[in-house]
Order: structure tokens, then C-alpha cells, then sequence
């Protein structure tokens, strides 16, 4: 880490589920508590169905936010039939981050195996704001967190982070 101060950034969050309401939502409030721990801005947080067109609608608007700098959704990233994160929103990106899916499963793969292969979570810039979707379960969400997310919205981080993109500054 640098001696740089910290840039903290304008973070969207939202989990994409049919069943979770805002008093059973673990995995979003743990992830809602570690952004502000990490001294970032919570910009808005949401519980979203899994009707792609009502996500693709919301995560537009998001895009189109100029205050807002990160889009991270968590949940509706597998293989079963209602899960519809990818097919919503990779539509909407300019650009995809494919090693921040291939890492996350490689990761993934050490706490439950051949299962990580049915990982979805994917990572791709629209609008100059940075798109995150990563799994819904709590275990994952700390892992993608903790492991690839958290560290590369540390503008201090070296040798490069996405905050600099993000501002408007390379990093």
C-alpha cells in the first residue's frame, strides 16, 4: 500500500432475489457494512427480483448516475433457471474484466471445488463506472470482497487499482 490517502468512491449495491426482503438480506448487509468500512460511500442500496428487465432498468439508471462510480450486485450469478444477473447485464457493458471472473472462481475453488466452475460472477466497466456481480451466498460475497473487490477500490493499492479509471485518473 502507498502512502497516498484513501479516494473513496460512490458505491451501488443491490441484491437480485425473489425471496430475500431487507430484514433477512445477510449477505447484502455484510457487504453494505464492509463498503463503509472500507470508507466508501453507500449511493444506494436495493433488493431487486429477478426480472432481467427490471434489473437491466436499474442498473442503467445507475450507469447513467454521474455521482456514482461502482455498480456491485450480488446474487442470481448461477446456473439455476431464474438466476439472471449475466443475461441483464452484460448487455449494457463496454468493456468486460475477464480475469475478475476467472479469479473468482480459481479462489473459489479452494473452499468448494468443482462446484466453482457454476459460478458466473463477472466484472466489466459501462459508462466509466465499474459492474460487479458476484454470488448471493454470504461466503462468497466475503470472498470476492475481501479478495479481489476491496483491494482494487483501495486507491492506495499497488502497482494498479480501478479508482483512477473510475475518477477520471489512472491508477
Amino acid at each position: 500500500m502507498s502512502d497516498l490517502p484513501l479516494r473513496a468512491l460512490h458505491i451501488a449495491l443491490a441484491t437480485v432475489s425473489d425471496r430475500h426482503t431487507p430484514t433477512s438480506d445477510d449477505t447484502g448487509d455484510w457487504l453494505a457494512d464492509a463498503i463503509v468500512d472500507a470508507r466508501h460511500h453507500m449511493y444506494q442500496r436495493q433488493i431487486i427480483g429477478t426480472d432481467k428487465y427490471l434489473l437491466r432498468a436499474v442498473v442503467s439508471r445507475w450507469i447513467a448516475e454521474p455521482k456514482l462510480n461502482v455498480v456491485l450486485l450480488n446474487g442470481s450469478t448461477g446456473f439455476a433457471e431464474h438466476n439472471c444477473v449475466p443475461e441483464a447485464v452484460m448487455p449494457l457493458l463496454d468493456q468486460t474484466i475477464d480475469g475478475f471472473g476467472e479469479l473468482f472462481r480459481q479462489l473459489s475453488w479452494r473452499d468448494i471445488g468443482s462446484s466453482a466452475l457454476q459460478s458466473r460472477a463477472f466484472a466489466g466497466l459501462a459508462n466509466n463506472k465499474l459492474i460487479l456481480a458476484i454470488p448471493g451466498s454470504k461466503s462468497a460475497a466475503e470472498l470476492a470482497w475481501r479478495e479481489l473487490i476491496q483491494p482494487q477500490l483501495d486507491s492506495r493499492q499497488g502497482p494498479c487499482n480501478f479508482v483512477g479509471r473510475l475518477l477520471g485518473k489512472q491508477s
